[in-house]
């Protein structure tokens, strides 16, 4: 007999029916109470690295009398473009998908975007279920709605709000993830911690070896924690016009550096960095104090994150935060903190300051 699930509601907003964030283990006897009876039909989406996982979420809803397809993505990033989801559209046009019909997405937090993004455009939006399997996918991903592709020109610069009917977070989907992807999750998690909920980092501090593995004592109560901080902030504002900004703390560069990187940097890499640049930006502006900045590099340290870039690549970066989604014009705007757990925007500051700030990330 397994725990009872943790259940974190996030209101609906704008619309949008509201919906759960389940946190536990073996939760797929959840699932055909999330699809309900309506639907006939439902298409697995997942990437190559889970086919086998895909087949058998399919196998195990077409013997609950469901009409099942699964529909094989690339892998990570590689799955975030509009050929992907085009392929992903003929697919459930071949179907004769229909607006009661529901799509799933079981992978990381590419698998998720992907999955939410087809759900959002086929028929102008279709009912979908994020069962996140990385740390990255539960805590940021699949709760809040945001789905999106990348294009040439940058990363989610295509997508729609339209947030899933529940999220599935299993938590033993984590004991096979490489520890890699497992800490490069913990970059959001620690940016929860930081924005709004000082307990993470007091947790992570406490023992960072054993926050870098799934078999933590602390592991669930992480997660639980980091997807408290975004269901509170999207059920509050769904479409980014105003609080749900400081999800974005360390992002306006963390997304430069990943195109920079072709996408071959894993998002919380770049997120880490990003976060120790905010950081900095926030001293440099006089708003932060100088014990919480340190800690961002330390804490990032500690667990195995990176905490600088390439030097000489400032100059391209800067032009790329130019068409970030944040951005006013060609005015740039950063999350900054003014204190632990009090984020604020810092809109078009000064480029020297800039300057500075990326002296201190510099390699």
């Amino acid at each position: 007999m397994t725990d009872a699930p943790t259940r974190i509601q996030v209101a609906g907003s704008a619309g949008t029916a509201p919906y759960e964030v389940l946190v536990g283990s073996q939760l797929l006897g959840e699932l055909p109470g999330l699809i309900g009876t309506a639907a006939q039909r439902v298409a697995v989406l997942h990437p190559e690295a889970l086919a086998e996982t895909g087949e058998v979420l399919r196998a195990d809803l077409a013997a609950q009398g469901y009409e099942a397809i699964a529909i094989q993505l690339p892998n990570a990033e590689e799955a975030k473009t509009v050929e992907v989801a085009a392929y992903c559209w003929k697919a459930l046009g071949q179907t004769n998908f229909t607006r009661t019909d529901v799509i799933v997405g079981v992978g990381g937090g590419a698998t998720t975007d992907v999955a939410g993004f087809v759900a959002a455009t086929w028929l102008r939006g279709v009912r979908w279920i994020a069962v996140p399997t990385t740390v990255l996918g539960m805590v940021d991903a699949a709760v809040g709605g945001k789905t999106g592709i990348n294009t040439a020109e940058g990363k989610n610069l295509v997508g729609a709000f339209h947030p899933p009917a529940g999220v599935l977070c299993d938590l033993a989907a984590l004991e096979s993830l490489p520890v890699h992807d497992y800490v490069s999750g913990l970059a959001e998690i620690i940016k929860a911690g930081f924005i709004a909920d000082p307990a993470i980092l007091d947790l992570i501090e406490a023992d960072p070896e054993a926050a870098r593995t799934p078999r933590g004592p602390h592991t669930s109560e992480l997660i639980e924690r980091a997807i408290k901080v975004k269901a509170d902030v999207v059920s509050s504002d769904l479409k980014e016009s105003g609080l749900r900004e400081i999800l974005n703390y360390g992002h306006t560069l963390a997304h430069a550096i990943e195109k920079n990187e072709r996408y071959n940097w894993r998002h919380g890499a770049a997120v880490a960095v990003g976060m120790v640049f905010a950081a900095e930006l926030g001293r440099i502006a006089g708003r932060l104090d100088d014990a919480t900045a340190d800690r961002h590099r330390a804490i990032l340290e500690s667990v195995g994150l990176p905490v600088t870039y390439r030097g000489d690549q400032w100059p391209k970066l800067v032009e790329t935060m130019k068409v970030d989604k944040k951005s006013r014009g060609d005015r740039l705007r950063f999350i900054v903190l003014d204190g632990l757990a009090k984020p604020t925007v810092l809109e078009a500051p000064d480029p020297a300051m800039l300057l500075a700030a990326h002296a201190e990330i510099a390699a």
